[in-house]
């Protein structure tokens, strides 16, 4: 039985957004960087001085990954950008799924091998329409098709395992990998099993020790399990529709959360400022920074 936690965290950022998401530390800038999908926004801060900016997209965004000094990688949906931090420039790298203007890109993170692992799905969260892709250095090869809501996508320390979900189907998956490249080197096999459970399985990262930390739709948590699956906490958090977590500042010692208001009636938004929010969980971790995407 899982250990379970009270909020005791504070509010990163009150902004109340549709679909908070992608949250990463950007370890160059020292900001944490998350996307609002639905309005099409890029949100930074600085959580040291507290300074903050919001940068219009046309297009919805759903992960944000370090490159250098000058640019960003941006997953959108309509395909890999690379953005130029000071003047906002974007530029098409790769389109990873040409031809499918009904789909979105969501969950993704970078790979330590500097390959990324982005998933797309419907717009209207169509059952399978979406997939799960490697790309390296504009390369992109497919991994897993007929996803309907990718998610949990990240990596074990050593970049030999990768996990990843379908939320519709709620069963997190593992999949061995070389760690040189990212990719499989074989079949994917059920890590955790939460099909008969309520709440869904989102956004997750791995720490240092190996232990995944996941963000459950619907039940406003986190959730942290160890390596052999064992559910050991359960940390609550005071919006409902939690969606990714993130390890950030210089140490990855801290864990941030985002969440969303999609498909929270009007009067449920208004009645709780904190749906929508970001939040610092409050707690200290082992966590380890995304890698680097390299061009």
């Amino acid at each position: 039985m899982a250990t379970n936690h009270p909020f005791q965290g504070k509010v990163l950022d009150s902004a109340q957004l549709m679909l908070g998401e992608g949250p990463s530390f950007d370890p160059i800038s020292k900001r944490i960087c998350w996307l609002n999908i639905i309005g099409k926004e890029l949100h930074e801060l600085d959580p040291a001085s507290g300074e903050k900016t919001v940068t219009s997209l046309p297009f919805m965004a759903s992960v944000v990954a370090a490159i250098d000094a000058e640019r960003q990688l941006l997953g959108t949906e309509d395909g890999l950008f690379i953005r130029n931090r000071s003047t906002g420039e974007l530029s098409l790298h790769v389109d990873f799924e040409p031809n499918k203007p009904g789909n979105r890109s969501n969950d993704g993170r970078v790979h330590q091998s500097g390959a990324l692992w982005i998933g797309t799905m419907g717009k209207k969260a169509e059952d399978g329409a979406g997939a799960i892709y490697h790309v390296a250095k504009g390369v992109v090869t497919t991994l897993f098709d007929a996803i309907s809501i990718p998610n949990a996508i990240c990596f074990s320390p050593d970049g030999a395992t990768a996990y990843f979900v379908d939320t519709s189907v709620n069963r997190l998956m593992k999949v061995a990998l070389d760690p040189a490249t990212g990719l499989p080197t074989g079949a994917p096999s059920i890590f955790l099993d939460r099909s008969e459970d309520e709440g869904g399985i989102d956004g997750a990262v791995c720490d240092a020790e190996g232990n995944i930390w996941n963000a459950r739709w619907g039940e406003g948590a986190v959730d942290r399990y160890d390596t052999t699956g064992r559910h050991t906490d359960h940390y609550e958090l005071p919006a409902s529709k939690t969606t990714c977590p993130a390890f950030f500042a210089a140490s990855a010692d801290r864990l941030l959360v985002t969440s969303a208001c999609e498909g929270l009636e009007d009067d449920e938004i208004k009645a709780n400022p904190m749906h929508g929010a970001t939040f610092d969980l409050g707690i200290t971790v082992k966590g380890r920074l995304d890698g680097i995407y390299k061009l």
